[in-house]
């Protein structure tokens, strides 16, 4: 298999010195290869209005602040970073499980919008999907934190993607529960703690509530909940989940990867086994492990 990281700081670069007419055809070019994440969606989706309505770099204004931006990650070598990364936790997933089963992925390196309240905010300038198997986007604005995490950002995905790839967990929208959700961002975490460490491995989004017991409890009391429109409030947390129209449950940003850190981590104490090695773990066995160690009661 082979991980492509296609050069996407040119490509935007170009985009934005472009007239205004010629920049939202520039853009869709750039998109084009993201389409294959989107294979499940009814209808043909418009790559440049989801760019635009997902925290994308804007196509009219902003000019000169992206630009300065390309160029503070064109400096920190990005791409290559990146590349490195993903190269490594490839060989780390495929080492801990020798007959994994991995697609070609396509990675796409997106700058984030310095406009959007919600993605420079609560967000920290950093999102990323990689849970549908081949594609993997990433959208980032380089602040100082997100570029010493870029290879962590890298890898949180690539664990994302080589888990829900064919052969791996099936991610059924029609019963999959916001525990899955929830473990798989604890072992993408765990996995990255694993190659850089703790002090850059967790996803920062949810550093602040790691041992916030309140915070904790109330995740799990919803980790049976189903229904993919209820999963960015007790994953991302209310104020990310009310900015797309998502009903708040009484959670704090980033609560689902508080909670996945702790379950997953108790998880893996109590197996022994590596985030590497459990990438195909059963979400449900990891929860009733975990809480198990922890002495906490589960229904399942």
């Amino acid at each position: 298999m082979t991980i492509t990281v296609p050069d996407t700081l040119s490509a935007m670069r170009a985009t934005l010195r472009a007239p205004a007419a010629d920049r939202r055809d520039l853009l869709g070019s750039m998109l084009e290869p993201s389409r294959p994440m989107y294979r499940y969606a009814p209808g043909e989706v418009d790559l440049v209005d989801l760019h635009l309505r997902s925290a994308g770099f804007p196509l009219d204004r902003d000019e000169e602040t992206c630009l300065e931006a390309l160029d503070t990650l064109a400096g920190a070598d990005a791409l290559g970073r990146m590349r490195r990364a993903l190269d490594d936790g490839l060989a780390a997933l495929t080492a801990a499980t020798p007959d994994l089963e991995v697609p070609d992925i396509t990675v796409l390196f997106v700058l984030g919008d310095p406009g959007d309240a919600v993605f420079m905010g609560p967000s920290l300038g950093v999102t990323g999907f990689g849970g549908i198997s081949g594609s993997i986007v990433i959208t980032l604005w380089p602040f100082p934190e997100n570029v010493a995490r870029l290879e962590v950002t890298a890898v949180h995905e690539l664990h994302h993607n080589v888990r829900y790839a064919p052969g791996g967990v099936v991610w059924d929208p029609m019963t999959v529960a916001v525990g899955e959700h929830v473990v798989g961002e604890g072992l993408a975490d765990a996995f990255a703690r694993e190659l850089y460490g703790d002090g850059l491995g967790h996803s920062r989004i949810g550093v602040p509530h790691l041992r916030d017991d309140a915070v904790f409890a109330k995740v799990v009391s919803g980790l049976g909940v189903t229904g993919m429109e209820n999963f960015t409030s007790w994953v991302l947390g209310d104020t990310i989940a009310e900015n797309i129209g998502g009903t708040p449950v009484g959670l704090p940003t980033g609560a689902g990867y508080a909670a996945g850190n702790r379950l997953v981590d108790a998880y893996l104490a109590e197996t022994g086994l590596t985030a590497a090695q459990a990438v195909h773990a059963d979400s449900g066995k990891v929860i009733a492990t975990a809480l198990d160690r922890l002495g906490l009661p589960w229904s399942g």
